[in-house]
């Protein structure tokens, strides 16, 4: 039983979190609360090989990114962008319809590189951590995150970039 009650208080405290995370990756309520509900299944079934919460949390957070990256896999035959949509981001925007704008751009990118993005800029991680997270090395996030943002600022118009550099600096 000491094991269930681990695992409850685990989840209560880290639940926000993880839900956040679930929804940066995703993008939708729904589709975050089913990822995090598998997600933290999946964990439970491997938390008598976890020390402690610090690496529940690393594991959690990589078996989300690996079921997102599953998911996005599963339906992306399923999706083509549609070529009559606007691109970029009107010049003057202010910072609530760039951050707005910016998200939907990220929720665009390939998983791997949205997992980047948002372990790095949003839940403020290293490099070193998000590695972790990720499984992978630190070259790799810093090649992934490099790519990720090249991609954004193409979509931008040339007057739009200092929005980009003031959300991902924020």
């Amino acid at each position: 039983m000491a094991v269930n009650r681990e695992f409850e208080e685990f989840t209560i405290s880290r639940q926000r979190a993880l839900f956040r995370y679930a929804y940066l990756l995703i993008g939708d309520r729904g589709l975050a609360e089913d990822l995090l509900q598998e997600s933290l299944t999946k964990t439970y079934v491997r938390w008598h090989k976890l020390r402690d919460s610090a690496n529940a949390e690393a594991y959690t957070r990589k078996v989300m990114t690996n079921t997102a990256i599953s998911w996005f896999r599963r339906r992306s035959w399923h999706e083509r962008p549609n070529d009559d949509l606007p691109s970029g981001v009107p010049a003057r925007a202010d910072d609530a319809s760039a951050r707005i704008w910016l998200w939907a751009e990220v929720r665009k990118l390939p998983p791997q590189q949205r997992a980047v993005l948002v372990l790095r800029y949003y839940e403020d991680l290293t490099q070193a951590e998000t590695a972790s997270v990720l499984g992978c090395s630190e070259g790799t996030v810093k090649s992934q995150a490099s790519r990720a943002l090249k991609k954004l600022r193409a979509g931008l118009a040339p007057e739009a970039l200092p929005l980009l550099e003031k959300v991902v600096t924020a």
